[in-house]
């Protein structure tokens, strides 16, 4: 067989690698702008033109992409599990949310799980100071503030549990929540009991992970999300009958 002697790694290879894995472990994320070409060239200690070839390369296999005037990106796409069509059924259809929400419960509750083993003191002091900000946040009944911290907060423990395939597929799943294909985050946080209650629930959470309690960690996630899907059930069922409600008033109405 044609064996061919073993040459050193160009040094745009070594570059695309890197790259490469920056993305895969999340660290870059998609839509995130990388550093200027000086300062990258800089920070990983190659020239510019090995620099532009590895960047050529992953424009090419679409997980960098170009913009005019503003600079490189990690590509949009990579963060686009749900073709459109499909994240509008999902919007559409009310057992689609109780199929997420349990899909969240059982992925989550194993992050958990292999969070409280195999994350690092960082990714749990990570996790501890997003808790931090949502106490601070509570006072102020900001619903918009919540729900980013609310999310923050469960990325953070499903990247501490260091499986990349989790951590993009649940990644892409919280996107389309932030998009409110699942239910409307804010209203929840409307309710006085609910906001308390969940805070109680992430307490318990972050207690959990801190003491590297595995099984504690888990039951906690699940029981939380288990909270998350009753208070839904219970919105919906207010909803309806409050369409229900204002229907009979305007038959009445138009009676009188």
């Amino acid at each position: 067989m044609p064996f061919q002697p073993v040459q050193s790694e160009k040094l745009s290879q070594s570059v695309v690698r890197q790259i490469e894995q920056l993305i895969l472990r999340g660290i870059l994320r998609p839509g995130e702008r990388l550093p200027s070409e000086r300062d990258l060239s800089e920070k990983m200690g190659v020239s510019r033109p090995s620099l532009r070839e590895a960047v050529a390369e992953l424009q090419t296999r679409g997980l960098l992409e170009s913009r005019a005037g503003a600079g490189i990106f990690v590509s949009d796409a990579l963060g686009s599990t749900f073709p459109p069509a499909l994240s509008r059924l999902f919007a559409t259809h009310d057992e689609a949310v109780f199929d997420y929400l349990d899909f969240r419960r059982d992925m989550e509750g194993l992050a958990g799980e292999r969070a409280a083993r195999l994350g690092s003191d960082t990714d749990l002091q990570v996790i501890n100071q997003i808790f931090l900000k949502m106490e601070a946040a509570h006072p102020k009944r900001n619903p918009a503030e919540e729900a980013a911290l609310d999310a923050e907060f469960h990325l953070a423990i499903v990247e501490a549990s260091h499986n990349v395939i989790m951590l993009h597929m649940m990644r892409s799943m919280f996107d389309l929540l932030r998009e409110g294909v699942f239910y409307n985050r804010k209203v929840m946080f409307k309710q006085r009991t609910t906001r308390s209650a969940l805070l109680d629930q992430h307490r318990a959470i972050n207690d959990a992970l801190l003491a590297r309690d595995p099984s504690a960690a888990r039951a906690a996630i699940e029981a939380h999300l288990d909270y998350v899907g009753a208070a839904l059930s219970d919105q919906q069922k207010a909803d309806h009958n409050e369409a229900v409600a204002r229907l009979r008033l305007q038959q009445e109405q138009t009676r009188g």
